[in-house]
């Protein structure tokens, strides 16, 4: 049955893919980015790979940023124990690359190349891995079933499966099984992910819940933040802040309104707001939407002129992480649009975490609403509401901070335990 899903992966998803790629390159930068930058790919990772010389390499992928900060503290743990290897990082999204491609832990940071049988094997001739890491759900068949030939250990870390997934669903399951059962392990987060992955008929050796490794990142991430200190002590002395984090203009359209209420009755009140892309567009969209509400407002570029404005408008990236640590109440964005993005950042520091009804995709919002560190709205009203609460109230704000920073912190250690299933894996290569 192997043969026949092989068969037809090569013969009709492929061509499909490569189709589905060209045409959206034609209407999205993202998409020919991607293709660009695999021009070419194999001859010039020929040259990259010479430069590395350890005595055994470690393969991981991710799909995105996203999946990456969930791998680095294997990868920093892996440099102090497994010191006589190199580590290879590779990503199918040109976002996640051109982010991480300084990265100082990995040996070499490249594309994956597209998934063809041949384009596998080459890239797998060059790169020679003796462990293969795979991140959460960017699994290419190719790639896994020609490391399974080669008898390379080959894991899934962070792997989480819905009990409604359409992976589970005829032909998919059926398709996905023999993917699956190529692997040497699949390293869940939890036990429900553990039963989904279960129906594809893959033993209790194949399957190990360790846990997430995002709640050790985020935490070693809030540590190296609290050394940051991007905006001076004294110019937040006796505010209330409200740290608005990746926000979407859908997101804005609840948010703004509703924070313009509390700062017309409370002049402490200060808002420092962290759009998802803060382009030249994006943030003369917010100044203008700013004004018409009534707020003045200040450039983060701008804060040695700073003159107790309302609002902060983050004009930089990679600041946000440290920003959280200054918040008494945070609100995560994504989640009036496509989905919450990482509620977990503003957790770590013992702070009440705000979101839309758009937080399905993430476990942790779930989890931390029900614990009562989290509280979902969903709608202007909903929202002046529970800030001013938040705001008001130091002891719920203290309980419902006290609540998320405990989530993170009873879910920490899952890259140790990661790191006891793969060690022994490395230990037998000669």
């Amino acid at each position: 049955m192997q043969r026949f899903w092989m068969m037809v992966y090569n013969v009709v998803a492929i061509p499909g893919f490569w189709l589905f790629f060209r045409i959206g390159a034609l209407f999205r930068a993202k998409v020919r980015r991607g293709i660009e930058g695999r021009k070419g790919l194999l001859d010039r990772l020929e040259g990259e790979i010479r430069h590395l010389k350890r005595k055994r390499r470690i393969w991981f992928h991710s799909s995105s940023l996203g999946e990456f900060e969930q791998a680095k503290p294997i990868i920093a743990a892996l440099r102090k124990s497994a010191t006589d290897a190199d580590i290879i990082v590779t990503f199918f999204s040109p976002s996640g690359y051109e982010h991480a491609r300084n990265y100082k832990l990995a040996d070499l940071i490249t594309y994956i190349p597209f998934d063809t049988a041949a384009n596998a094997k080459r890239f797998l001739d060059l790169a020679r891995p003796d462990a293969a890491i795979m991140v959460r759900y960017d699994i290419w068949p190719n790639h896994i079933w020609e490391l399974a030939r080669r008898k390379v250990p080959a894991l899934i870390a962070n792997a989480t499966l819905r009990a409604s997934s359409m992976r589970l669903r005829w032909p998919f399951r059926s398709f996905h099984r023999h993917v699956y059962a190529s692997l040497t392990s699949i390293l869940a987060v939890s036990d429900h992910d553990l039963e989904s992955f279960r129906r594809f008929g893959l033993t209790d050796t194949e399957l190990t819940v360790v846990g997430e490794t995002r709640y050790d990142q985020v935490l070693q991430r809030s540590e190296e933040a609290r050394t940051r200190h991007v905006i001076p002590r004294p110019l937040l002395h006796r505010r209330r802040v409200f740290v608005v984090g990746s926000s979407w203009e859908e997101d804005e359209d609840v948010v703004l309104p509703a924070f313009r209420r509390i700062a017309r009755t409370d002049p402490q009140a200060l808002m420092i707001l962290v759009p998802h892309e803060p382009t030249v567009e994006t943030l003369e969209r917010l100044e203008v939407r700013l004004t018409y509400l009534g707020m003045r407002t200040i450039r983060f570029s701008d804060l040695n002129d700073y003159q107790h404005e309302p609002v902060i408008l983050v004009d930089s990236v990679g600041i946000l992480v440290p920003l959280y640590q200054y918040a008494h109440v945070a609100f995560v964005g994504g989640s009036f649009r496509q989905g919450v993005h990482n509620v977990l950042e503003p957790a770590v520091y013992g702070i009440p975490v705000l979101y839309g009804p758009k937080h399905e995709n993430s476990r942790e919002a779930i989890e931390l609403a029900s614990r009562g560190g989290g509280f979902v709205i969903r709608d202007e009203k909903e929202c002046l509401r529970t800030l001013d609460r938040l705001f008001t109230n130091k002891k719920l704000r203290e309980r419902a901070g006290a609540r998320s920073m405990a989530l993170v912190q009873e879910n920490i250690g899952a890259t140790e335990r990661f790191l006891e299933y793969l060690l022994p894996l490395l230990n037998r290569v000669p």
